[in-house]
């Protein structure tokens, strides 16, 4: 073998190995032996280079050749691609474009990749017309990119219209369609596809099979998924290795609530995958099982697997979402002594955490020493305080960021009209909506205008709500109907209740939240019978609401209520403290329920013991059971998963006055901060 051929060798091991310190040392040699014009070798500096993420002195290389060739500018593009800057590959096939080189079908393939991962339809069709026009559209490496990229830009009919002409399949061809499918949401379609592909032969591998257990995890077809899993074990699949195929097993298992099955698939990974220990932590977390969540998440810190910016975000949202300031506090302090901690995507979820948990003070701290912040920093403090009823300063947060040359997106402008939304501030709503209209850069959607219709209709202009919802540009959803309905329940408006509520019933015959807010709005009109003819239907059709829950964190120990609950080990207790506090305020404060929110047209005591076990008032009883009776100290703080009912709040707001204590209620649209007998929200929410 002769030296040039050796040299060559050398450097294609140094590739593949991606061994840097070898690579420059024969690149020396290949100064030193006068082959430095050699485009062959040349070439292989550029992609060994490129291979080890030099691309600096990829680039180098690439300047001094005196003459290129297809490989040469291919080479280089992948290594852009390798090292994640697509732009670079695009720019470069640009250039190629004004030298005397043709593209081939791996240059072709190559920058449909780039476009793949940055989303850029009209780059993308753009070489597909050049890429046609060579004759390179049904080379087989290329067809499966342009089928890959029109999929990942979400163009799935142009994939599969390309995808069903196609002369010759490959499994690529097939994998990139089903994976187009899946991540487009379109479960069906994919599981279809891989049952014909087996009818026609092809046998499927593991990215089939990830692509498939992907579409069952979004369809929650657990008995297909299953089937899927049997059919692994019985061709001897090797699951406890293969981790992205065992991965996607766990996804799906615990996406559909069957967690036992998710952590036996789990335990017989050998080397486990950060992705798999975050699904089943995450799994654990929102089914309630705190414990054992934690116990995982202890166990992959003390793992070999490195603990990132992904997981201390995903585990901060844990906590955000469901309250749990102790452990939230704790984890920022284990973030801060990690170099991930220091990642802007990691402090914006500690700023979330701290928001969603009502420690605004605290949020507002780490805003202004955060040394970082971008988009997502000041959306989520002006978010923050909108769910808190600080609708002025969220205003002075949105107008600040344009000072500091910050850019709003469509989710900045969203969280700035619903704290306008919650403050009841019409002007600069009307303001800001003009301006998000006229912004070229943004498409406002439908949930821009839901909180217009929200804000209009709090405010009681209820015509130009329905007038927005009339005339926008975009197909009104069932929940911007929800919205409007909302607000001819807040104002009594019983015809437009009556019309908007049979469009909803129309949209939507399954949705027992429909049924519910169109029995309310009879109910507050005193039309019982109108009110229980349609709550009868929702038992007719089987329907079922949404359960209310609400929770309460006492000495670092989470306690769940639902409304009605009896299975708290100090039940008695609770009730009967319960029972004093509605004795000392109607002593005190002349303090009488709120019976109409009961709903139902029974007698006054049965409404009353209705009242009474209303979930955020079982927490707060078994705060106040637990020490919370002493005057001052720390606020009680309770979490609810819907919205706090009026009776609820009448009662807590007359609690906080006679017991001289502060009380902070999260429910699904906003804060309440009860302190001397008023609330925060101002009785508007």
């Amino acid at each position: 073998m002769c030296m040039r051929q050796r040299i060559a060798n050398l450097l294609r091991v140094c590739s593949k190995s991606m061994s840097l310190e070898q690579g420059i040392q024969v690149h020396t040699a290949v100064v030193k032996l006068g082959y430095q014009f050699d485009m062959m070798l040349s070439n292989d500096l550029v992609d060994m280079y490129g291979k080890c993420r030099r691309m600096d002195m990829a680039c180098q290389a690439f300047e001094k050749m005196p003459e290129r060739n297809v490989v040469t500018w291919t080479s280089l593009m992948c290594g852009f691609l390798h090292q994640g800057s697509p732009i670079e590959s695009l720019l470069l096939l640009c250039r190629m474009g004004f030298s005397n080189v043709a593209p081939n079908e791996f240059t072709f393939s190559t920058n449909f990749k780039a476009c793949s991962f940055l989303g850029v339809l009209t780059n993308g069709m753009q070489i597909h017309g050049l890429c046609s026009k060579m004759g390179f559209e049904w080379f087989p490496v290329v067809g499966n990119s342009i089928i890959d990229m029109y999929s990942r830009c979400s163009r799935i009919s142009e994939a599969a219209q390309m995808f069903s002409i196609m002369p010759l399949r490959s499994l690529i061809s097939w994998n990139a369609m089903i994976a187009g499918y899946a991540l487009e949401g379109m479960g069906d379609k994919c599981l279809l596809l891989f049952q014909e592909m087996q009818m026609q032969g092809e046998v499927p591998d593991e990215f089939t099979f990830t692509s498939t257990l992907k579409a069952c995890a979004g369809l929650e077809a657990v008995q297909e998924g299953t089937q899927i899993h049997a059919f692994l074990i019985a061709k001897g699949f090797p699951l406890s290795v293969q981790t992205i195929v065992s991965g996607a097993l766990i996804d799906l298992y615990v996406k559909c609530g069957y967690l036992t099955e998710a952590q036996k698939v789990f335990n017989q990974v050998e080397q486990k995958s950060v992705v798999s220990w975050m699904a089943l932590i995450l799994g654990y977390a929102h089914k309630g099982n705190l414990s054992e969540s934690m116990d995982l998440f202890r166990q992959l810190r003390k793992s070999s697997l490195r603990v990132d910016g992904f997981v201390l975000s995903s585990v901060m949202g844990v906590f955000a979402d469901f309250a749990f300031v102790e452990q939230g506090k704790q984890l920022h302090s284990y973030a801060v002594k990690v170099p991930f901690g220091l990642d802007v995507s990691v402090a914006n979820s500690i700023l979330d955490m701290y928001l969603k948990c009502g420690l605004i003070e605290e949020a507002e701290g780490l805003f202004g020493e955060m040394p970082k912040r971008n988009v997502v920093s000041w959306t989520v403090m002006i978010t923050g305080y909108g769910k808190h009823g600080l609708g002025r300063e969220a205003i002075e947060l949105f107008n600040q960021m344009h000072v500091d040359d910050i850019e709003a997106d469509g989710v900045t402008y969203l969280a700035v009209l619903s704290a306008c939304s919650h403050a009841g501030i019409v002007k600069e709503s009307r303001e800001y909506f003009s301006r998000l209209c006229k912004d070229h850069r943004i498409n406002p959607k439908v949930e821009h205008y839901a909180c217009m219709v929200d804000l209009l209709g709090r405010a009681g202009h209820l015509q130009e709500a329905k007038s927005l919802i009339e005339n926008m540009p975009l197909k009104a959803n069932i929940g911007i109907w929800q919205t409007l309905l909302s607000a001819c329940r807040v104002h009594g408006d019983l015809d437009m209740g009556r019309e908007i509520g049979e469009t909803l019933l129309k949209m939507d015959g399954r949705n027992p939240a429909n049924y519910v807010l169109v029995s309310n709005i009879f109910a507050d009109a005193g039309y019982w019978e109108e009110s229980e003819k349609v709550r009868k239907l929702v038992k007719a059709k089987g329907l079922k609401k949404e359960a209310g829950r609400s929770w309460v964190e006492i000495d670092k120990e989470v306690h769940y209520f639902f409304n009605g609950d009896e299975m708290h080990p100090l039940t008695e207790k609770i009730h009967e403290i319960l029972k004093e506090m509605e004795r000392r305020i109607k002593e005190e404060m002349g303090y009488a329920y709120e019976v109409r929110f009961v709903l139902h047209d029974v007698e006054e005591e049965t409404k009353v013991e209705n009242l009474r076990v209303h979930s955020e008032k079982l927490a707060i009883g078994l705060a106040l059971v637990c020490g919370g009776l002493q005057e001052g100290g720390r606020p009680i703080r309770v979490f609810k998963n819907l919205r706090v009912c009026g009776d609820c709040h009448e009662f807590i707001k007359a609690l906080s006055k006679i017991l001289k204590k502060v009380f902070v209620v999260r429910d699904a649209n906003r804060f309440h901060k009860f302190e001397g007998g008023l609330c925060s929200c101002g009785d508007y929410w």
